[in-house]
Parts: structure tokens; sequence; C-alpha cells
């Protein structure tokens, strides 16, 4: 099985919010994308932009309009749409896309000491590919969670600055995710 550490070959990775910054995404030196805007008809076509571009794309399945939460949308997205893989918060998706043969992103909003815990529990529990972890500026953080969990690290969420991803990557991240289209060409 493929590891999500041997794709990555860009450690910035271009989080697409808005169809406006397709073909930047599609145009950037990230290798990876994680694609959160879409709905039923107009997915497939941004998956394809990015497939042309040679980028491997994730799907954030919890923001794609019209998309339910189900198994049946899992296979759906595996059998027709075809992405890299998938984001998500929901762990019963995660275990779902995994049994498509997608690779899965585990998002998870820190707000507390707790829910830092409890995220890296479910993480351990439905075995993702990687987590995302949201806000992405706390190296302090980023550097527990990389001694916490084997999982590989993916810091998102208000990155604005080169140093913000260079602290990130120091603090042992994966990648850092950035929706800021300045920071797709940085060359790490």
């Amino acid at each position: 099985m493929e590891k999500i550490v041997n794709i990555v070959e860009s450690q910035v990775i271009a989080s697409v919010k808005s169809p406006e910054h397709l073909d930047l995404a599609a145009a950037s030196n990230s290798n990876v994308v994680f694609l959160l805007t879409g709905d039923l008809l107009t997915t497939s076509d941004y998956l394809d932009v990015l497939k042309k571009a040679g980028k491997q794309t994730f799907l954030h399945i919890d923001f794609i309009e019209g998309l339910s939460n189900s198994k049946n949308a899992l296979k759906y997205i595996a059998e027709v749409w075809q992405p890299k893989g998938i984001i998500t918060t929901r762990n019963s998706l995660i275990k779902y896309a995994k049994e498509e043969g997608l690779m899965t992103v585990q998002r998870i909003f820190l707000i507390d000491k707790n829910a830092m815990k409890k995220g890296i529990e479910m993480a351990d529990q439905y075995q993702p590919d990687a987590i995302e972890i949201l806000p992405g500026l706390m190296p302090s953080v980023i550097d527990e969670l990389t001694r916490t969990t084997k999982l590989p690290i993916i810091a998102g969420g208000l990155i604005s600055k080169e140093k913000e991803i260079l602290e990130g990557l120091e603090a042992g991240a994966l990648a850092i995710s950035s929706s800021d289209p300045k920071l797709w060409n940085i060359d790490i």
C-alpha cells in the first residue's frame, strides 16, 4: 500500500477553497492539492484539471455540496471521480474510504488538550494515512503530536507566511497546507 510520505514532494500543499484558485494550484509547485470546493456537478471537472496537471488530489468530502456522507458516496467517489484520497473529520468515512482503496487524511481541530487527546485516539483507532491539524500555527503542539502518534502530521489553517511553514516543518510536520496561493510556489 502506498504511503502518503512517499507522494509528498513539495512540503507545501495547495488547499483550494474557491474555483478561482484552481488554475493557480494546477500551475503551482505543490504536487499535492487539497480540494475544498465543489458540488456534484463541478467536482469531476475540478479533479480533471488537477489530474491533467499531475497533482495528487485529496477531496475534502465534508465540503462537497450535495454529497452525502455515506458508504455509497465513498464508493462513487472512488470509482467515478478517482481522487488520490479524501479528507474528512468523520471517522466512519475514513473507514469506508480505506475500504475503497482511497488514501485518507483525518482533519482534527485542536481547540484544547482534550480535543488533541481525543483526536489522536480516534486517529490511532481508524488509522488514516495522515492527520491534518488545524490551526497549524503551533510548532510546540506539532512537536508533541509527532511524538504521540506514528501517523504523519500535516499542519494547516491560518498559515500566511513562509516563516510559519518553516516553523511547522521544523517541528516535525510532513507538510503544511495553505489556502494562500502566494505560498504554493515556495520551493521546499
